[in-house]
């Protein structure tokens, strides 16, 4: 039922996927070219090789971020143009467009499939004229080559600084495992190196105890590539040319095409709330610590560079907490073992342990059943290596449906982390954050692998909206807070003693710590990003607006050399220009979704719990995600449920 994983010949695979490319070409052509008008002869045969490429692919995909090696990075590398020439080519493929476009068919599900490819189609130019396509191609391929050169100058900056201390008072009071990592020896000295790396950076502006270094080492993070200014401007530019060659108003029009939010008025709207509502305890948050600077070192000016160190010391103070103290509690095994069982518990299925290929000796692999068939499959790497990229992330790889044969193929896929490995001495023990992203993952995994969605392009993860899609994840992750749950897999590693309620309390107390101000962070960020690509900015007016949202957000005022932006990879080289509100909107799905299944008295609600599974996890993208909650929990999501979470209010 499941594909085994595995890769005979890596040398042979680039050529072997070319050959799949021309059976997929062939069959193209044959559809196209056919008297073919019915979704069973032109949809399913399409879906079947999208689903044969994928599991194709995926293992090399996989392999190279889990198992990274000359050789696999070589194949790799040699695959993508093969796939990128592929896509560009059905992208722009206007028979196939046509022959799409004129499926008709009753089944609602099978008309989301067709709705999303037209869709997708249509964002691809596939309708412009020949000049207007050949512009939309030449801005796509320079949109590529700025977001890379957004990157490499963000790298090359980053790289090209570092902060050298030979003083020991400089260091003083800092944990010893962000020494090691910065300590090293030259002519006979022990001095300690610290880079704008995010690990170092943040070490040192949470622990470094010399003021004067922290605002160094914060105007060297926030002045990095200037030279991105210019990359900025030509990147809003051609994204602005490309959404009105398309026939949008803007960029961030055309971006929430495929998003569940349904107008820029409500993207801004859920915002502003967000703030509003954050703002009274945010100003009291930062009252208070601003107190604690002044009481414990005579600040009488908090600087944007004091934050993190002056509340990391005000944590310690009011919870006397940190990881070392729960971490003998959460050993790997454990924690897996108790995750398994309460997604059986929550959603009526169990997981058996299975002996299959794998691409690691320290993989787990478990298949899943329900009452009556065997339907998933669950591949963990949970243990960080040097041939494996940092991180934490869910691949799916095989997927749910029914094929034109009325053969049901079952869901497969793998989740990955970096959790301490073991070692003769000790086994693998977690801190809680890996605990919670684990919970995060899974979340991921169970959208994918419980789809009864029977047509692939909708199933599981597949057409699930982007702003919605962290939805499920976040969802989970919020029972890795609940001290009933924890208590479940909670034990000493050496004398089995389950976690004290003391260590549970500090570990949901210390959730909250500076939650609004929290949230006033990314709404600024979202904000920012979002209203940049409402109208067209450039130079100086880029500054302009982030400072006046930050006449809103930013309760410190940063100084005025912070250029921010230069840095802001996550909508200029990354996946969310117009979409960095995703986090919070999602999240506001997850919160509202947890409270309903969860109850401080009753505990866990199973029914209401199988409700998720049957209206969300089971529909995956063959409706509108705010379609699917209303219809199981009867109301849109609330953002006092966002707000409960966090305990504002």
């Amino acid at each position: 039922m499941f594909q085994p994983f595995q890769i005979e010949n890596l040398e042979a695979f680039p050529e072997k996927l070319e050959a799949l490319l021309d059976e997929r070409r062939a069959e193209i052509d044959r559809i196209v070219k056919s008297d073919a008008q019915s979704y069973e002869e032109v949809l399913l045969p399409l879906q079947e090789g999208d689903e044969k490429l994928d599991v194709f692919f995926t293992p090399l995909s996989h392999l190279n971020s889990v198992c990274n090696s000359p050789e696999t990075q070589k194949a790799y590398e040699a695959c993508l143009p093969l796939l990128s020439k592929f896509g560009s080519e059905v992208a722009q493929n206007v028979p196939l467009y046509r022959k799409i476009a004129a499926v008709q068919t009753d089944d609602p599900v099978r008309k989301k499939v067709i709705e999303n490819d037209i869709r997708d189609f249509k964002l691809s130019g596939i309708e412009l004229p020949e000049a207007k396509k050949k512009r939309l191609e030449e801005i796509r391929l320079r949109l590529s080559e700025l977001s890379n050169a957004f990157s490499q100058n963000l790298l090359n900056a980053t790289n090209a600084f570092e902060l050298v201390l030979d003083n020991e008072a400089d260091t003083a009071g800092m944990p010893e495992s962000d020494l090691a990592a910065a300590r090293f020896e030259e002519d006979g000295k022990i001095k300690y190196r610290f880079t704008l790396q995010m690990p170092s950076y943040l070490a040192y502006m949470t622990y470094g105890p010399n003021r004067m270094l922290r605002e160094k080492l914060y105007r060297a993070y926030n002045t990095r590539a200037p030279e991105n200014g210019e990359v900025i401007d030509e990147i809003l530019a051609l994204r602005e040319e490309k959404a009105k060659l398309l026939g949008y108003e803007n960029y961030a029009a055309y971006a929430l095409e495929t998003r569940d939010a349904s107008s820029e008025e409500e993207v801004l709207r859920f915002l502003h709330t967000l703030a509003d509502a954050a703002l009274p305890q945010a100003r009291k948050e930062l009252e208070r610590l601003r107190r604690f600077a002044e009481e414990t070192d005579g600040i009488e000016k908090l600087e944007a560079y004091d934050v993190a160190y002056y509340s990391e010391k005000l944590k310690k103070s009011l919870f006397d907490y940190d990881d070392a103290m729960s971490k003998p509690y959460f050993e790997r095994r454990a924690v897996l073992s108790g995750l398994l069982s309460l997604v059986g518990e929550l959603f009526g299925v169990r997981f058996e342990p299975v002996e299959v290929p794998v691409w690691h000796d320290t993989v787990e692999t478990y298949d899943i059943y329900d009452d009556k068939t065997h339907f998933g499959r669950i591949y963990f790497d949970l243990e960080a290596r040097k041939e494996k990229r940092g991180g934490a992330w869910m691949h799916d790889w095989e997927t749910h449906f029914i094929d034109k044969k009325q053969t049901l193929h079952g869901a497969s896929a793998f989740v990955v982390c970096n959790f301490a490995p073991e070692t003769p001495q000790t086994p693998s023990l977690l801190r809680h954050d890996d605990v919670v992203t684990l919970f995060h993952e899974m979340g991921h995994a169970i959208h994918h692998l419980f789809s009864e969605v029977p047509e692939r392009a909708v199933s599981g993860i597949h057409g699930v909206a982007w702003d919605v899609v962290e939805f499920p994840s976040q969802f989970l992750e919020n029972f890795a807070y609940e001290a009933a749950i924890l208590k479940r897999f909670a034990k000493h590693y050496r004398t089995g003693e389950s976690i004290p309620d003391t260590l549970l309390e500090k570990i949901k107390r210390t959730k909250n710590f500076q939650a609004a101000l929290g949230i006033l962070r990314q709404v600024e960020f979202s904000l920012f990003d979002f209203m940049l690509h409402q109208k067209r900015y450039s130079g100086d007016a880029v500054q302009a607006l982030l400072d006046k949202i930050r006449e809103k957000t930013a309760l410190i005022k940063p100084p005025a050399y912070n250029r921010f932006q230069h840095g802001f990879a996550h909508i200029f080289a990354g996946g969310y220009a117009a979409g960095y509100y995703s986090y919070k909107w999602a999240e506001v799905l997850s919160a509202d979704a947890f409270f309903a299944c969860v109850d401080e008295k009753e505990g866990i609600r199973k029914e209401t719990a199988q409700g998720y599974k049957r209206h969300i996890l089971a529909r995956g993208g063959s409706e509108e995600m705010s379609d699917l909650y209303q219809a199981w929990i009867g109301h849109p999501p609330k953002v006092e449920s966002l707000l409960r979470l966090y305990d504002i209010g």
